[in-house]
């Protein structure tokens, strides 16, 4: 197994690396999120993320596009601390820091073949447009009911209080 630390790649590496998988016929899948406390959800959804090709590209927010995102008390874990557990996990090939408020810029650098977000997102998909206009797919992923990042801070306060 691969050190975490060498999962966590440049897009030119990804990019790199999805040329490689074409090369040799294969589909390499991009997803996206903070995975800021990471749980049983986030587990899920990677693995079938994971199961939609031959690897897997994680687009991670970084910290500034995070606290853009949730709110100035997020994120929880920093970005390089979230980009070290997530690269150690079996289901993920590499995984790329962005800091914009979306992946698309990031999506068009790398091509997947397969874009994997969840079925709360089935609204507005970013990238959507670059993937199939290369010819890859998009597919929405089922979410673990009650679990979320939000619903364990919220368990966490209720259990050793704080302030919202």
């Amino acid at each position: 197994m691969r050190h975490p630390a060498d999962k966590i790649m440049t897009p030119e590496q990804a990019r790199a690396l999805r040329d490689k998988l074409e090369a040799g016929g294969k589909k390499l899948v991009f997803t996206n999120g903070c995975f800021d406390i990471l749980h049983r959800g986030h587990v899920s959804y990677l693995a079938f993320a994971r199961a939609q090709g031959d690897a897997l590209c994680l687009g991670l927010n970084s910290d500034a596009s995070v606290r853009r995102n949730k709110g100035e008390n997020r994120p929880i874990n920093p970005e390089q601390d979230r980009a070290f557990v997530l690269a150690a996990l079996e289901a993920i090939d590499c995984v790329v820091l962005f800091d914009e408020d979306e992946p698309r810029d990031l999506i068009a650098k790398i091509l997947p073949h397969v874009l994997v977000k969840g079925k709360d997102w089935a609204h507005y998909v970013s990238g959507r447009d670059i993937v199939e206009a290369h010819g890859g797919k998009v597919v929405l992923a089922d979410m673990v009911e009650g679990r979320s990042t939000t619903g364990t801070i919220e368990r966490i306060r209720n259990v050793y209080g704080g302030a919202s």
